[in-house]
């Protein structure tokens, strides 16, 4: 007897395929590798570069060491793309122009080389506390850029001035002092300059880097304030500040990373030293870092702190 053709099971002793696409904001209940700290991080940046999507998606695809520096690659849909994001440093590629994600890294590699072989600045691809910092900077060296009398050189010593301001600003809403520590004025770049490098950067085995830190700074500082009133300002004066002022910016930041990174060493949980150190900028009053580990959940964000 034969069996009708419409009777017939279509599937039976074949293999399904799924034909239809899982959305992108479903994916994360499917993942077991998920690390949600890190793919904040990448949500947003990826954010902040493209300001008119919101992230979908965010999963790790590997991460590749190539001549000793570690590059992760993450895969990020959003609701209008989907991209490459590559770190150290970070950047982000369209998938619809970079479809092969071992010519992106090349490539990526390939950029970062060059940035770094061209610029000392801090990094500020990725949200910061140090914005503003950065801003002023970058400030001070468009104005010198397109510098010609003596008072554009003037004005750049005053963005410089602001900076190093701002600098201490920043790193003073993020250091806990003892009640008893001196608390200078606002403005008092040396003297808050002593304070906080005497907190961030104390004990005897550390004497000379904070004795270094300090010169530097006030080297830096006496610097700009000569730049900013004298009437020879020229072209060389001007470079030679910015440069200084760039590098108290980053040795400043280096020390107050540092003083976090050594408070926790070893996850309280797991006694893993996998601790990584993130940025979000919801933490009142405006964005701060925090520390999760990367073998366990633990993580010090205020947020879980206060459940």
């Amino acid at each position: 007897m034969e069996i009708e053709e419409e009777n017939k099971d279509p599937v039976q002793g074949e293999c399904v395929v799924h034909t239809h696409p899982v959305p992108p904001g479903e994916l994360d209940r499917y993942s077991i590798n998920s690390d949600p700290h890190s793919e904040m991080d990448i949500a947003t940046y990826v954010e902040g570069q493209a300001r008119d999507e919101d992230v979908q998606h965010v999963e790790r695809i590997k991460q590749e060491i190539v001549l000793g520096d570690a590059y992760e690659i993450w895969d990020v849909t959003t609701d209008k793309d989907r991209y490459w994001v590559i770190t150290n440093f970070t950047n982000l590629y369209s998938q619809k122009h970079f479809p092969s994600l071992d010519y992106t890294l090349s490539f990526h590699i390939g950029l970062m080389m060059r940035i770094r072989n061209q610029s000392n600045r801090v990094d500020a691809g990725d949200p910061s506390p140090f914005d503003e910092v950065l801003r002023r900077e970058e400030q001070a060296k468009d104005r010198h850029d397109s510098a010609v009398e003596a008072e554009d050189y003037q004005a750049v010593g005053m963005l410089l001035r602001e900076s190093l301001i701002s600098l201490i600003a920043a790193l003073r809403r993020r250091t806990e002092l003892p009640d008893e520590a001196e608390r200078p004025q606002d403005s008092n770049f040396l003297g808050w300059s002593d304070v906080l490098m005497n907190q961030l950067c104390g004990g005897g085995s550390n004497k000379e880097l904070r004795q270094h830190l300090k010169n530097t700074a006030k080297e830096a500082w006496q610097l700009v304030n000569w730049l900013t009133h004298t009437r020879s300002a020229s072209k060389t004066a001007s470079s030679i500040a910015i440069h200084s002022t760039q590098t108290v910016i980053g040795h400043f930041i280096q020390i107050l990373e540092k003083s976090r990174s050594d408070k926790t060493e070893l996850c309280p949980v797991c006694k893993s030293r996998h601790i990584r150190t993130h940025f979000d900028i919801a933490i009142p009053p405006d964005g701060d870092y925090y520390t999760s580990c990367g073998v366990c959940d633990w993580t010090d964000h205020p947020e879980t702190q206060a459940e």
